[in-house]
């Protein structure tokens, strides 16, 4: 499908051609056991070396700091359900409202009560109408029972990005562990871990062109961590199971890309979502931009048409090929705004029609002209048999 427009990048991503590249060895001849004694084993957990290094480079760490899993909510779940029994007398997990599921279920999962569950507290700190904390809320959150504060670094629907290095300092200051889920970070904005005092940081490989199925955490050297895949000694003890060497090559490889090309999302993948969120401001009435305008990744543009459905849009913007995502989930039938919109308090009938547009370095300036000349009409005619685009209509 190369006609297709693809602006659904924080879903996940395209492989590179040379994460695809450097992991067909290790699906063909070099299909050895990294842990086994021979040579024709060890050669293959040369490459693991490799890719951890590759790994630690894009996130200013040691690679004795990167464990690999599958995926960022393994990573996630990883590093909050550690931090309880390190802290067996610390009940309470701080997060925010707008995290994304793998982090909010998984803390509340550990709240239900004993027997069934784990007889934790959870706190959900809020947000601002452009998807901000404060700070002060956090201060006021961090107490002697806290076990840990898992906070995202840029969220997945906005792109809003938290202070957490400012966070974590604020927890080690009062010996708390502090974890972030930077899956949406990672590779977009310059990251460097070395002197932070964020305790554990997750990412996933197919939200940076690596293949699904791969991902990593960081755990600070020091840092106490209970394991939470137990069997063989992987991972230095730290992650059971068998090492996907493939996968592990491709993310090892796509981090050595994506250090490679922060510059470009800073500049032209940034260029680029700019131009197409003004042109569709400024050409569709009732549109407002949702999250904070400067404080977020240079990808990423959530952008609600009033009156309207962003499932209508969705499907009309697919018959021109172009692919986004909605901020409302059809369940069971019935609409559910974001629940990342409506911490921040967006009006009902602007979360419903919201639309989030995510760029790639992939993507061209020639794909965002045609969605500028695509969206436009298309918003027109569903606000022409929309009741509420009607009643809005009324009101000019």
């Amino acid at each position: 499908m190369s006609d297709v427009i693809y602006l659904d990048n924080n879903a996940t991503t395209a492989v590179a051609p040379q994460v695809r590249e450097a992991m067909d060895p290790f699906l063909t001849e070099l299909y050895g056991n990294p842990s086994s004694i021979h040579t024709f084993g060890g050669q293959v957990a040369r490459h693991v070396d490799i890719a951890r290094q590759q790994v630690a480079d894009l996130l200013g760490c040691q690679p004795t700091e990167v464990l690999f899993t599958s995926c960022g909510t393994e990573s996630d779940n990883a590093a909050i359900r550690s931090a309880l029994p390190v802290n067996p007398h610390r009940k309470t997990l701080v997060t925010t409202r707008v995290e994304h599921p793998a982090v909010r279920n998984t803390c509340h999962t550990l709240e239900r009560p004993a027997p069934i569950g784990f007889d934790n507290r959870v706190i959900e700190l809020p947000v601002d109408s452009r998807g901000e904390l404060s700070l002060p809320d956090v201060g006021n959150a961090l107490d002697e029972n806290v076990a840990v504060v898992s906070i995202m670094w840029a969220n997945n629907e906005t792109g809003v990005i938290f202070p957490v290095e400012t966070i974590a300092d604020m927890c080690r200051d009062r010996g708390i562990l502090f974890h972030t889920d930077a899956v949406q970070a990672v590779g977009k904005i310059p990251i460097r871990l070395a002197g932070t005092a964020i305790d554990m940081l997750s990412l996933s490989g197919h939200k940076l062109h690596a293949p699904k199925g791969i991902g990593a955490l960081y755990v600070r050297h020091g840092c106490r961590f209970q394991p939470f895949v137990v069997g063989g000694h992987q991972e230095h003890n730290r992650r059971a199971g068998t090492e996907s060497v493939p996968l592990i090559v491709a993310l090892g490889k796509a981090c050595e890309l994506a250090r490679a090309n922060l510059d470009h999302e800073r500049t032209t993948v940034k260029a680029l979502r700019d131009k197409l969120e003004k042109a569709l401001l400024k050409s569709c009435p009732d549109a407002r931009l949702n999250g904070h305008p400067d404080h977020r990744l240079p990808n990423t543009s959530n952008i609600s048409f009033e009156y309207i459905e962003g499932e209508s849009i969705l499907l009309m913007l697919d018959e021109y090929g172009i692919c986004a995502a909605s901020g409302s989930a059809c369940t069971t039938g019935s609409l559910e705004p974001s629940h990342v919109l409506r911490a921040m308090g967006i009006p009902y009938t602007a979360a419903h029609g919201s639309i989030r547009f995510s760029l790639s370095i992939y993507n061209t300036e020639a794909e965002i002209d045609t969605v500028i000349e695509v969206l436009p009409p298309i918003i027109r005619r569903l606000r022409e048999i929309s009741p509420f685009g009607r009643v809005a209509a009324t009101k000019e």
